[in-house]
C-alpha cells in the first residue's frame, strides 16, 4: 500500500496537536526555519518548549563548547547540541504537566550560500528523542547539501526537512526505508542531496547502518556512500577533503576478490608518483551501483543486502569501501574533484580502455563527442588512470598500453594521454598476478 505523503504544514501540525510529543529546537545558520514551521502551523505551544539560534561564535561555544577543529557546521557540534538541549530537558522539566511527555532535542547547524556564491552550502541536521515515557533516547543525524542557488530557496528547503526529520523520528522510525523516503516528502528533485544517515538507540538496535546509506544511493538522494574498515558509514567530503585518494574499481556481483595484488602496486606507484604519504591519503575500493540502477528498473532488497554484505566483507579486509553509482571513470572522477583532493589515482583493468577507445560501441556520428567528454571529465593535471594488464587467453598474451588495441580516429588522443602520462601503467608486476577478462 502506497504511503500518504503529508503536506509540511499538516505533519507540523499533526506533531504540535499530539500531547505526548515536546521538545527543544536549537538551529544555527539559515535562520530558524524549521521551528518557524511549527509556529505557523498553529498550537506550537504544544510541541514547543523553546527554540533558540546562537550565530555569534562566542555565545555558540559558552552554551555547547569550543570546536577543536574551528567548524561550526560539522557533526561534532551538532551532537553537542542536541546532547546539550535533551539534557536541559530533562533537568528542568519535572511535575505532573510532562509525566506523560516523550522529549525531543532537534538540531542543526547549515550554512547556506553567501553573497558572492563561493561556498558550498550544506548542514548537518538531528534529532535526539524518547519513543517512551521516560525511556532511553535515539538519534537521528543526517549530512544535506543544498543545491538550490538561492540562499532563501535553501533556507525553505532546510525548514521542510526538519519538519520531515522530527515526523519521520515519531512515525516512522521502526521502518528505515519509509524513514529515508519521507525526509524528501514536499521537496522538488534536484534541491537537496542526502549523503549520510546516522542512527542510534534502541528503536534502531535491528537497523543495518550500511543498508540504510545504500538506500540513499538506491533512492537517489546521494552519488556514494562510504565505509570505514570498522563497517561504520562516513561523511563524504570530510573524509576525502584536501587528501590524497587512490581507488580500485569492482564490478556488481564480482564474483572473485578484486586484485589485490596489482592494486598494491598501483597504491605504491601512486605514492611514488606523488609524493603522498599514509596519513593523508585514502585508499578506496569501490563497489559499483550504477550498473543495477538502470532507467525503470527498481533496485531490490535482495540487491541492497548483496551491497551490504560486499561492502562488510572487504571492510573485513582492513579496507575503505565505497558503494557508488557511477557507471563510469569520467563521473568518478568529476565527483571526487569535488573534495579539492591533492591527488587522485583510479586504478582499473585495461581492458575498459579498451571499450571507451574502441569507435565500434558508439553511434559513429557521435563517438568524438562523447570521447572528448570523457576524457575532459576525467583527466586533469592530478587526476590520472592506473592501468593494470590483463590476459588475453585466446593470443595467450598480456595486455598494456602499449600493445592494447584502439580505434583509429582515437589512437591519437590515447597516445596524447600515454605520453603525458595520464594514463599510467602498473609497473612491476608477477605475471601470475595477471588475470583473464
Amino acid at each position: 500500500m502506497a504511503r500518504e505523503i503529508f503536506e509540511t504544514k499538516r505533519k507540523a501540525l499533526k506533531i504540535n496537536l499530539n500531547p505526548d510529543i515536546y521538545g527543544t529546537f536549537a538551529e544555527i545558520g539559515a535562520g530558524q526555519e524549521v521551528a518557524r514551521n511549527f509556529f505557523e502551523a498553529g498550537a506550537a505551544s504544544g510541541t514547543i518548549a523553546k527554540t533558540m539560534s546562537a550565530y555569534d561564535m562566542a555565545f555558540s561555544d559558552a552554551i555547547y563548547g569550543a570546536e577543536e577543529s574551528g567548524r561550526y557546521v560539522s557533526r561534532t557540534r551538532l551532537t553537542k547540541m542536541i546532547e546539550h538541549e535533551f539534557d536541559l530537558l530533562t533537568e528542568r522539566l519535572h511535575g505532573e504537566k510532562y509525566s506523560k511527555k516523550t522529549f525531543f532535542a532537534f538540531a542543526d547547524t547549515v550554512t547556506t550560500l553567501n553573497f558572492t556564491k563561493t561556498n558550498e552550502p550544506h548542514g548537518w541536521v538531528g534529532i535526539r528523542f524518547q519513543h517512551e515515557v521516560g525511556g532511553p533516547t535515539n538519534d537521528i543525524i543526517i549530512h544535506v547539501r543544498l543545491l538550490d542557488s538561492d540562499n532563501r530557496l535553501q533556507s525553505k528547503v532546510l525548514g521542510v526537512i526538519g519538519v520531515n526529520l522530527v515526523f519521520a523520528a515519531y512515525f516512522y522510525a521502526k521502518d528505515p526505508q519509509m524513514m529515508i523516503e519521507s525526509l524528501v516528502d514536499n521537496l522538488s528533485v534536484g534541491s537537496v542531496e542526502i549523503d549520510l544517515v546516522k542512527v542510534a538507540g534502541p528503536v534502531f538496535e535491528q537497523v543495518n547502518e550500511r543498508l540504510i546509506n545504500l538506500y540513499l544511493i538506491a533512492k537517489g538522494f546521494a552519488n556514494a556512500a562510504i565505509f570505514r574498515p570498522d563497517g561504520k558509514a562516513a561523511q563524504i567530503k570530510d573524509y576525502l577533503y584536501k587528501k590524497n585518494i587512490i581507488i580500485l574499481r569492482t564490478k556488481y556481483r564480482q564474483k572473485s576478490n578484486p586484485n589485490f595484488d596489482l592494486f598494491n602496486l598501483a597504491v605504491e606507484q601512486f605514492r611514488k608518483n606523488t609524493g603522498a604519504v599514509p596519513e593523508d591519503t585514502v585508499v578506496l575500493i569501490e563497489v559499483l551501483m550504477g550498473n543495477v540502477l538502470e532507467e525503470d528498473s527498481n533496485i531490490t532488497d535482495e540487491d541492497l543486502r548483496y551491497f551490504a554484505e560486499r561492502a562488510e566483507y572487504l571492510c573485513s579486509t582492513g579496507n575503505n569501501i565505497m558503494v557508488s553509482n557511477f557507471r563510469r571513470n569520467n563521473h568518478l572522477a568529476e565527483f571526487v574533484k569535488t573534495f579539492r583532493p591533492k591527488h587522485v589515482g583510479i586504478a582499473t583493468n585495461i581492458s575498459n580502455l579498451r571499450n571507451i577507445f574502441n569507435s565500434d560501441n558508439y553511434n559513429k556520428e557521435q563517438y568524438t563527442n562523447e570521447l572528448l567528454s570523457y576524457i575532459s571529465g576525467m583527466f586533469s593535471k592530478d587526476v590520472k588512470l592506473y592501468a593494470y594488464p590483463y590476459l588475453n587467453k585466446k593470443e595467450n598474451e598480456i595486455v598494456t598500453t602499449k600493445n592494447l588495441e584502439v580505434s583509429e580516429e582515437a589512437k591519437p588522443l590515447f597516445d596524447f594521454l600515454i605520453k603525458n602520462q595520464y594514463i599510467v601503467d602498473i609497473e612491476n608486476y608477477d605475471e601470475k598476478f595477471v588475470k583473464t577478462v
